[in-house]
């Protein structure tokens, strides 16, 4: 499962957003280190269901009347404060639970109602955009100390004929989530000494930056937009990196209206309908929530999300089937199962996606949208419903 977690100074919303998107009960405060321990949950990316270019939608629990919801795993841990990388706060344990993230959703007080250490201060008193690079900065540093930790053991290494560098780094790195592809990248657009001997501070922090840019991809959240001067909004969209507007109690706002069945409301949409009764303070919350999703295009945790996994991470989503004429499991249940894939995947890649020994006895698959076999070098596209045919059962 695609991991993804929130990052972020202290009482900049991470834990509401985890709410919001998760709907898991966790612990939020308006003060410092609210969260301790990292909180693991399940929440979904939106796409297209394919049910749409058919008669009548799937009925699948994660399809709502075509909006089709994807399951990756939600990662909230402690907050960042300065100097994290050398152990303050509550960093390093911060730092060490990101190493399996695929992408980091960084939450960033738009409002500028929190100073560096996450202290509450007036709205507009901070400016959030001081806090684009931090979370960058804080683990390019982390993991310029692993390596600076760990280099006198590559030395050692170096001293043996068989010693090869990039196999020595790929060692070391792949616990960070590189894998040897993302190493080798990495080292050909970097210019280093062949001897680890000979290798400076900047030469690993070079490496430590370029390798933390490849495997831990940024999305910036700009949070507590409804509150936030319009200006520190612009000024976070003029930064170089992709930035979601979003308001998290927003979010969470609406979810708990759509639960409690007066609000109909579906993740990701760009308003929201009155369904059942309010009181005249519960009706005037909403309309100011409708007002910035109308501004927005939504309360942006949806957005931010997508934005991780379809924009960022550049995946698709390949919907696996038994029957193919009716897009069905050996059950009978319609497209059962999606899975997120790199764009640029065949059909064999979702095969093994799905399991080992489908991957391994792979013959063919066939394009169940267009009724015909597809070759193992075709590249799957969003949406592409396939079925898998293999000696596996």
């Amino acid at each position: 499962m695609i991991s993804i977690a929130l990052a972020g100074k202290p009482n900049a919303g991470k834990s509401t957003f985890y709410t919001a998107a998760t709907m898991a009960d966790v612990d939020v405060g308006n003060y410092p280190f609210t969260t301790i321990d990292p909180n693991r949950g399940v929440t979904h990316v939106r796409t297209d269901c394919p049910c749409l270019t058919r008669a009548e939608r799937c009925g699948d629990e994660d399809c709502h009347d075509g909006k089709r919801y994807v399951p990756v795993e939600l990662l909230d841990v402690a907050g960042l404060v300065p100097g994290a990388a050398e152990g303050r706060g509550l960093g390093n344990q911060f730092l060490d639970a990101l190493t399996d993230a695929d992408v980091i959703l960084q939450v960033v007080d738009a409002a500028g109602a929190t100073n560096a250490e996450g202290e509450p201060v007036e709205v507009g008193e901070y400016d959030p955009v001081e806090e684009v690079d931090f979370v960058e900065a804080e683990m390019d540093a982390w993991l310029a100390g692993i390596l600076e930790h760990n280099w006198e053991s590559v030395e050692r290494k170096s001293r043996s004929p068989e010693f090869d560098l990039e196999e020595a780094l790929t060692d070391l790195l792949t616990g960070f989530g590189a894998s040897e592809h993302d190493v080798a990248l990495v080292l050909r657009g970097l210019e280093y000494p062949d001897d680890p001997i000979q290798w400076s501070d900047e030469d690993r922090e070079a490496l430590a930056a370029d390798i933390r840019a490849r495997t831990k991809p940024i999305v910036l959240v700009a949070n507590k937009a409804d509150i936030a001067p319009p200006e520190n909004v612009e000024r976070l969209r003029e930064t170089d990196k992709p930035v979601i507007p979003a308001t998290a109690d927003g979010e969470l706002a609406l979810r708990r209206a759509a639960e409690a069945g007066v609000v109909d409301y579906d993740p990701g949409d760009e308003d929201f309908e009155v369904v059942g009764d309010l009181s005249d303070q519960q009706a005037t919350g909403l309309e100011q929530i409708r007002e910035v999703m109308g501004e927005f295009g939504g309360t942006g945790v949806q957005q931010a999300l997508n934005e991780a996994v379809y924009g960022l991470l550049d995946l698709i989503t390949a919907f696996p089937v038994q029957n193919e004429s009716k897009w069905t499991d050996g059950q009978g249940n319609v497209l059962p199962d999606a899975f997120l894939l790199p764009r640029g995947s065949g059909p064999k890649d979702l095969a093994y996606t799905v399991h080992t020994d489908i991957g391994d006895g792979y013959l063919h698959a066939v394009d169940a949208k267009a009724d015909r076999r597809i070759g193992e070098d075709t590249e799957l596209e969003e949406g592409d419903v396939i079925k898998i045919v293999s000696t596996a059962k």
